[in-house]
């Protein structure tokens, strides 16, 4: 059985971890201009509401970020179960760098054009892919 600490699969699980804090670091780098331009004084009984008065293409780069956080935890467990099962190469370690490259393409739509049917169209290839990647590790595991 192949080690898991050298397993393929963790490399593009660390990649999607360094592009999360890509989009973290952009997400700031347009957001907290854009609330100084727009006199905004936080106020923590307001909630979210005041930053919904900032423009699209500066909300854009948080939903993104926020996105990074929802389905790709699915993936980080999957990709760890199947480092730990000792099937962390080969095929699986290529689905994974798909998986991570088509969340790359579409934090870069929806930070950028935010076109949604070409946004939907690589969240639902990507989903394929992790539910790919998901029956994998069933098959180890049950």
């Amino acid at each position: 059985m192949p080690s898991p600490i050298l397993a393929p699969i963790l490399a593009p699980v660390i990649a999607l971890v360094l592009w999360s804090f890509v989009m973290q670091a952009w997400l700031y780098a347009v957001r907290i201009p854009a609330i100084r331009a727009a006199k905004i004084k936080p106020d923590p009984r307001a909630g979210k509401a005041l930053l919904d008065a900032l423009p699209p293409e500066v909300q854009w780069k948080a939903d993104n970020y926020n996105h990074l956080m929802e389905q790709p935890t699915l993936f980080y467990a999957v990709a760890l179960t199947l480092a730990l099962l000792g099937a962390g190469a080969g095929m699986n370690a290529g689905l994974a760098w798909l998986y991570v490259a088509l969340r790359v393409a579409h934090s870069l739509v929806q930070a950028t054009t935010n076109v949604i049917m070409v946004r939907f169209t690589i969240f639902t290839v990507s989903s394929l892919v992790l539910l790919a990647l998901a029956l994998k590790a069933a098959a180890l595991v049950f």
